[in-house]
C-alpha cells in the first residue's frame, strides 16, 4: 500500500515524490510506502494549520469535544482493522494491539473530551481585585510520536492539542506509518475542518527537525530517546517554544521479602517484557530482598520460560518481532556486554525457530540476567529490548540507592504489604511515577512524565491541557 501526507484536508504525497519503504518486522517483508517528506512538507503543513488557526480557535469546546468523539467512534469501530495494522506495523501481539494500543486511543480521545469539557481555572478574590485565569490556544503546535505504541501515544497528544483550538503538525515514526495514515482517514471521516490536522511522514532529520526549528510552530511534544530528546530541547529552546520531552528510561522493580511473591514475581515479568521490553516503563532492572533472592529469582525465570514468543498475528502469542533488525543487532549487542560484564544469562538471549516467514524476522527470546553489579553498563543503559537484569539487596536504604543510581527517573514499581513501606520508598526513589504492587495501572487524570534524564514536562488530563494551552491572568479592578 502507498500512504500519503495529510495536508490542508488532502492527502498527497511529499514533494520531493520520494518514499521510504516500511517493513513488517515479523517477517522482514515490505508492506507500505510512505511518503520520504523534507522541510517543504513541513512549511506547506504549518502554513495550512496557519490558515485554519483562527477559526478552530473560534470553535466553541463543546464542539471541539464532540469532534473528538466522532474520532473516538471511528476509531471504535475500525478496531479490528487497527489492531492488524498495528501488529503488521510494530510485531508486537495482536492480543495487545487488540486490548492495550487500540482501545486505548479510543479512551483517549473519549477522556479528553469529557477533561476539556469539564476544565475549570483558578479565580482569586482580592481586597481591590478580581483575577481569573484563562487558557487559550498556543496555536500550531508539532506533534513527534515514536514506533513503540504508535496509534496510543499519537492520540494521546492529539486529543488536547485538538481540545485546547490548537491545529496541528504530526510527525509519526517512519517505521510504523500505518495506523498514523489510518488516524488521518478517521479524522477526515469525522469532518474536521482542513488544516486542523496535518501529518507529515517521513524521517527525524528530514521532517522531524523541520518540525522543531519552524518559527511559527509554537510548541512540540515529543516522545522518543533521550538523545534524541536533547537535540530536540538543543533546537527549540532558542526559538522559545513550550517543550514536553517524554524521554528514556532504566525502570526499577523493587521486590520486599513480605510483598505476594508469587504476584510480585509475575508482575515483575510483566513489567520487564510487555510489547517485547519496547515500552519507556518497562521495568528491566528487577531488585530483590537477599533472605528471598534466589526463590524470586527463580519464580521469575520460570515464568519467563513460560512465555510464548511467536507470529504476533496468532492469538495466545504474548512476545512478537523487535521492531526492526537494526534494533534486534543493538539488544544483541548488551548481550554479549553483559557476559563480558561478568553476567550470568539465566534464561533467553537467543532467536527461537520459527517457520518461513517469521524466520527472517526480528524475534528474541525473552532474557534475565544474573551477577551483574548494579553499576554496569548493562544494568544501567536503555536497552529497550526484552531483558532485564536481576540484583539483591539487604536494606530499605540499598534498594533505594541502586533505584536512584541510574540517569533516568521515569517509573518505577514497588511490592510490599508494608504499608509504611510502601510510602517511605515510593517518596524516595526519584522518579515521575511509581507503582505500588501493581505496574501500568494508568488514570489518565494523573500528571505523566519523569525527572533526570526521562524527560521535561508532565501530560495527562489537567496537565494536558495546561501544556496545550497559554495561560493567562485577568486582572479587573473593583
Amino acid at each position: 500500500m502507498a500512504l500519503a501526507n495529510l495536508i490542508d484536508g488532502a492527502f498527497v504525497p511529499a514533494r520531493s515524490g520520494r518514499s521510504l519503504p516500511d517493513y513488517d518486522p515479523a517477517t522482514g517483508l515490505q508492506v507500505a510506502t510512505l511518503p520520504d517528506s523534507g522541510a517543504a512538507d513541513i512549511d506547506a503543513a504549518v502554513a495550512a494549520a496557519l490558515r485554519a488557526q483562527p477559526s478552530w480557535a473560534a470553535v466553541a469546546i463543546e464542539e471541539r469535544a464532540t469532534f473528538l468523539e466522532r474520532i473516538a467512534d471511528g476509531l471504535a469501530a475500525a478496531a479490528s482493522a487497527l489492531a492488524r495494522l498495528e501488529t503488521l506495523d510494530t510485531g508486537k501481539p495482536i492480543d495487545l494491539s487488540s486490548t492495550l494500543d487500540v482501545p486505548r486511543a479510543v479512551r483517549n480521545f473519549r477522556f479528553f473530551a469529557g477533561q476539556v469539557r469539564h476544565d475549570r481555572t483558578d479565580a482569586h478574590h482580592g481586597s481591590d481585585s478580581l483575577n481569573y485565569t484563562l487558557r487559550t490556544p498556543i496555536g500550531v503546535v508539532g506533534l513527534i510520536t515514536p514506533w513503540n505504541l504508535p496509534l496510543y501515544l499519537l492520540s494521546w497528544k492529539v486529543a488536547p492539542a485538538l481540545a485546547m483550538g490548537n491545529c496541528v503538525v504530526a510527525k509519526p515514526s517512519e517505521l510504523t506509518p500505518l495506523t498514523a495514515a489510518a488516524l488521518c482517514e478517521v479524522v477526515t471521516a469525522a469532518g474536521l475542518p482542513k488544516g486542523v490536522f496535518n501529518l507529515v511522514h517521513g524521517t527525524g532529520p528530514a521532517a522531524g527537525e523541520p518540525l522543531v526549528a519552524h518559527p511559527q510552530v509554537r510548541a512540540i511534544s515529543f516522545t522518543g530517546g533521550t538523545a534524541t530528546g536533547a537535540r530536540v530541547a538543543t533546537t527549540a529552546a532558542p526559538l522559545f517554544k513550550k517543550l514536553s520531552l517524554e524521554l528514556g528510561g532504566k525502570n526499577p522493580t523493587l521486590i520486599f521479602a513480605d510483598a505476594d511473591l508469587p504476584a510480585a514475581a509475575a508482575g515483575a515479568v510483566r513489567a520487564a517484557f510487555l510489547n517485547q521490553g519496547q515500552v519507556c516503563l518497562c521495568g528491566s532492572r528487577i531488585l530483590i530482598e537477599r533472605s528471598v533472592y534466589e526463590q524470586v529469582r527463580d519464580a521469575i525465570v520460570t515464568d519467563t520460560k513460560a512465555l510464548v514468543v511467536g507470529d504476533p498475528m496468532q492469538q495466545g502469542t504474548q512476545l512478537g518481532a523487535l521492531i526492526s533488525p537494526d534494533h534486534l543487532a543493538k539488544v544483541q549487542g548488551y548481550l554479549a556486554l553483559a557476559r563480558q560484564e561478568g553476567g550470568a544469562i539465566l534464561c533467553g538471549g537467543d532467536r527461537p525457530s520459527l517457520p518461513p516467514p517469521l524466520a527472517g524476522g526480528a524475534f528474541l527470546r525473552p532474557t534475565v540476567i544474573d551477577g551483574l553489579p548494579p553499576t554496569c553498563r548493562t544494568a544501567t543503559e536503555e536497552i529497550f529490548g526484552p531483558v532485564a537484569t536481576v540484583h539483591p539487596f539487604a536494606t530499605d536504604q540499598e534498594a533505594i540507592e541502586i533505584a536512584n543510581g541510574v540517569r533516568y527517573g521515569l517509573s518505577a514499581s514497588v511490592w510490599t504489604s508494608n504499608l509504611a513501606r510502601a510510602h517511605r520508598v515510593s517518596a524516595a526513589v526519584h522518579t515521575g511515577m511509581v507503582w505500588v504492587n501493581t505496574w501500568l495501572l494508568r488514570d489518565l487524570r494523573v500528571p505523566f512524565g519523569g525527572v533526570k534524564d526521562s524527560g521535561l514536562g508532565r501530560e495527562g488530563g489537567p496537565h494536558s491541557l495546561e501544556f496545550f494551552s497559554d495561560t493567562r491572568n485577568i486582572c479587573i479592578k473593583l
